[in-house]
Formats: C-alpha cells, sequence, structure tokens
C-alpha cells in the first residue's frame, strides 16, 4: 500500500479532525484523451503536460495505450518518459487473450514501461462484446493469466475492471479478490458507463476496499455531472486512489476534472499536498495545443459537441454499451469525428446508408490517411468522408 498524507475534514460541527489517509492522485489525459474524438497531442505537448502535472505534485500520469506491437502512442510514451521518468508514469495495456498480451508485454518492455493498468473488460456486457464471453470463470482465468505475465517481466500492476460500476456486486468482489490473490497491485474501478450516484458508489466501492490487502482507485466519467462526487464517495468508501483528467477532457461526456477534484480536496479536506497555483496554466497548455479542437470554453458533460462523438467503430455499432442516455434525450446527435485514426470499419460505417460505394476500403483508407497527414489532419465526420469517397472513385 502506497503512503499518503494524514487528512483533515470538518464535522458536523465545523471542527477538524484527523481522517483515514488522503487519496493519492492519478491522472489520465495523455491516455484517456486518445478515445476522445479527434483529440491528438504532438509528443512535445504530452511531455509539456507531463512536466506540468508533475509541478502540481500527481503522483501517477497516465500516457498512451499498447495492444501489441508498434503502438501508434509510442512517440508520446517516449516523450513522457525523457520528461519526468518511468517512475511517474504509467500506460495502459489491453487485455483480450494470452498471446495478445505477450506481444503487448514485449512492446511495453521496448518502450521502457514499468507500471501497467491492464484494461479488462469486467462486466457481463462488456465481457461479452470484447471477450466474447460473459463467463465469469473465463474472466478470472484471463485476469489471472494476465497478471502473471506482467509479473514475470517485473512490473507493477494496477487491474482494471472495465464497465465495473455496472458489474453485479459479487461478481466484481470475486474478480477483485482473484486480481489481488494472483499478484496485482492496485485495482482501478473504472465507471465506464456513468451510472452511479455518489451513495450507490460508495456502496459498490466498500466491499472491496475491505478485501484483505487491496488498494483501489476510483476512474469516474462525467456523463451524468457526478465524476468528482462519486470520486470522493469513493474515497469516503476506502478508495487509495482517484484518477481524473485535465479539464475534464476524456472520451464521450470527459471524466472526473482534475482541477475540481484538487480543489475539493482542499476545501473539503483542507488537502495542502498539491502546488494549485499551476492549475491553470495546465488547463491551457490541455485545451490550446495545437491538435486537440478544443479551447478555453470546454467543458464536460453530455451537451458538448464531442459527448456523442466517436472514433472508434466499436462504438459506433453498438452505442447502447457506452452511452449512459441517448443523445437525442439531451438534444445532442451521435457521430464519427476521428482525424488520423482511421480504420476501414469506420469507412464502412461513414458509407453505411449512402449511395456511395468504393471498390476497395482498405486502399481508400490508406489514401485516406495520408491525405489527412499531408493536410495537417483536419477533423473528419461521416459527411466529409463521404465527400472525400466519391473523389477517390474518380482518380
Amino acid at each position: 500500500m502506497s503512503e499518503t498524507g494524514a487528512g483533515l475534514r470538518p464535522d458536523a460541527g465545523g471542527v477538524r479532525g484527523p481522517t483515514r489517509p488522503l487519496p493519492l492522485i492519478s491522472d489520465a489525459t495523455l491516455r484517456d484523451s486518445a478515445h476522445m474524438a479527434a483529440v491528438e497531442f504532438q509528443p512535445e505537448e504530452s511531455a509539456r503536460i507531463a512536466r506540468l502535472l508533475v509541478t502540481v505534485g500527481i503522483e501517477k500520469v497516465e500516457v498512451g495505450m499498447i495492444s501489441g506491437p508498434n503502438s501508434h502512442d509510442a512517440p508520446h510514451i517516449l516523450a513522457v518518459h525523457e520528461e519526468i521518468g518511468v517512475d511517474r508514469s504509467m500506460s495502459l495495456l489491453m487485455v483480450r487473450d494470452r498471446a495478445q498480451v505477450a506481444k503487448a508485454l514485449d512492446e511495453a518492455e521496448r518502450l521502457g514501461v514499468r507500471s501497467l493498468m491492464l484494461s479488462i473488460p469486467t462486466s457481463t456486457e462488456h465481457a461479452a462484446l470484447k471477450l466474447r464471453s460473459p463467463s465469469l470463470k473465463y474472466l478470472l482465468n484471463l485476469l489471472k493469466q494476465a497478471i502473471e505475465q506482467c509479473k514475470e517481466r517485473d512490473m507493477h500492476v494496477t487491474f482494471s475492471g472495465e464497465d465495473a460500476a455496472r458489474a453485479e456486486q459479487q461478481r466484481l468482489n470475486t474478480y477483485v479478490a482473484a486480481g489481488f490473490a494472483a499478484g496485482g497491485d492496485r485495482f482501478r474501478l473504472a465507471e465506464t458507463v456513468a451510472y452511479l450516484s455518489p451513495w450507490q458508489m460508495y456502496d459498490k466501492i466498500k466491499p472491496l476496499a475491505e478485501i484483505d490487502g487491496a488498494e483501489i482507485e476510483i476512474h469516474s466519467h462525467n456523463m451524468l455531472g457526478m465524476a468528482v462526487a462519486n470520486s470522493l464517495a469513493a474515497y469516503e468508501a476506502g478508495a487509495a486512489w482517484i484518477s481524473a483528467t485535465v479539464a475534464g477532457v476524456g472520451e464521450r461526456g470527459g471524466n472526473a476534472p482534475l482541477a475540481e477534484i484538487l480543489t475539493s480536496l482542499r476545501v473539503v479536506y483542507d488537502d495542502k499536498r498539491y502546488d494549485l497555483s499551476h492549475l491553470t496554466e495546465l488547463t491551457a497548455s490541455v485545451l490550446d495545443t495545437r491538435t486537440t479542437g478544443l479551447d478555453q470554453g470546454f467543458m464536460s458533460g453530455p451537451t458538448t459537441p464531442h459527448a456523442f462523438a466517436y472514433e472508434l467503430a466499436g462504438q459506433l455499432m453498438h452505442p447502447s454499451a457506452y452511452e449512459t442516455i441517448a443523445p437525442e434525450e439531451v438534444g445532442n446527435e451521435r457521430g464519427l469525428r476521428v482525424r488520423t485514426r482511421l480504420t476501414p470499419a469506420l469507412v464502412e460505417w461513414a458509407l453505411l446508408g449512402s449511395d456511395i460505394e468504393v471498390d476497395d476500403t482498405a486502399a481508400f483508407t490508406k489514401w485516406l490517411i495520408t491525405r489527412q497527414e499531408e493536410e495537417g489532419a483536419p477533423p473528419l465526420d461521416r459527411d466529409a468522408i463521404r465527400e472525400h469517397a466519391a473523389e477517390f472513385r474518380l482518380k
């Protein structure tokens, strides 16, 4: 268990008294933004943001995703390592099967990664969709194998419960206990689909924190506007870590905003561990970068233009697996928005229902990616892809 500072909070009479150690903070801006529609930092921007996060005092900076060889995020991971070192860094590793994990670990070692967050679909819905089986037995076997593979390479392992907020409590309790028994160092509950109220989050976390030797982290999404409240409720229930992002950037409706988490800790618990004077500069560095397409007017939540914009084909084809509510319920709409992370599956979705046909989808995708790189990667939506497809047919 990592050491934390002594916490203080006001009681009902306004007198401050000591509580359990205050939570440590991990920041996922440089990882969760990779899921965010059309947002792509440059490596030098990632390095600058990481340096500012460390200056504020953030304990762990999460950067990049690794699913196999030749990771798209390799330049960002290397830039962050050079800027702040590997001890303050953590990268996400996708887990789907033993062979895939082995290849991803080879890539992680090549990049010098020493701390990994294993992304494992945990709810029956996400397990059935991504692992092709909702079986708890299969899930536990996959979890055990993945952790053991990491430990064989002397990695620090945070194992996640992707969509764990919706997982049945006994299934989740069994999963978390098995992860620690296999050698996992920390468990992250990912509220992938914003689903819980603060009091429900407390009840979800409490039995997990009571597992012998457990170290728990909360990673909450903000589609209901309760990510900060849920993060604090998780801490009250026993979580030792809170995951946040600068300005709440992240896929769909965003994440728990770092500034709001840190200022809440300051006000509610008199937490003075972090240098809040850098938060405005940090926010500007994230929102004003050349390729984010965001600005100082960015806000998280379900009414933002990016809240239901996707750049992953699976999210477009299975939106109910990711959306708390349908976009129409808040006067919004679902759509595609991508820069260079274009795939044939995304192209096929964009052309679906149109009169435009492309004989070789893979060739068109490659052509369009090259065009994007040459033109500075302007954001593409469905209409833009259809227009380019018509142009490609004439070539």
